[in-house]
């Protein structure tokens, strides 16, 4: 067996935040939202996509962050993300150590969940 790439990556939300999850994911990070099937869309929760990349975002009940567990994603322009979740005001961190190849980031959603962006060089 092989496995062959991710199909998406399912992060938590508190129960009722789906329009914050769209203003950060759609307005600052460029994720398109898509539809979820009618069995799980009474769920709550979102779902986005970007490229061939598919966030999806559930409601958990007892919500608490993923502050150290993260998807990371390659931006075309890391510089003009950070920009923009600044002028928002959310939290960011760029102390990580470097990766061979990227200029790489941490922000944090709305939420609280840590999210990596990263630009090769």
């Amino acid at each position: 067996m092989t496995i062959l790439s991710i199909n998406h990556v399912q992060i938590a939300m508190p129960a009722g935040e789906e329009e914050t999850a769209r203003a950060f994911y759609g307005n600052i990070l460029g994720f398109t939202e898509i539809a979820k099937p009618p069995e799980l869309a009474k769920r709550g929760g979102t779902w986005f996509q970007s490229g061939e990349a598919q966030l999806h975002l559930g409601v958990e009940t007892d919500f608490r962050p993923a502050r150290k567990a993260h998807p990371a994603f390659l931006v075309d322009n890391l510089e003009a993300i950070l920009e923009k979740v600044q002028r928002a005001g959310y939290e960011w961190d760029q102390s990580q150590p470097p990766l061979k190849g990227y200029k790489r980031a941490h922000i944090y959603d709305p939420f609280g969940n840590r999210i990596e962006l990263m630009e090769r060089k």
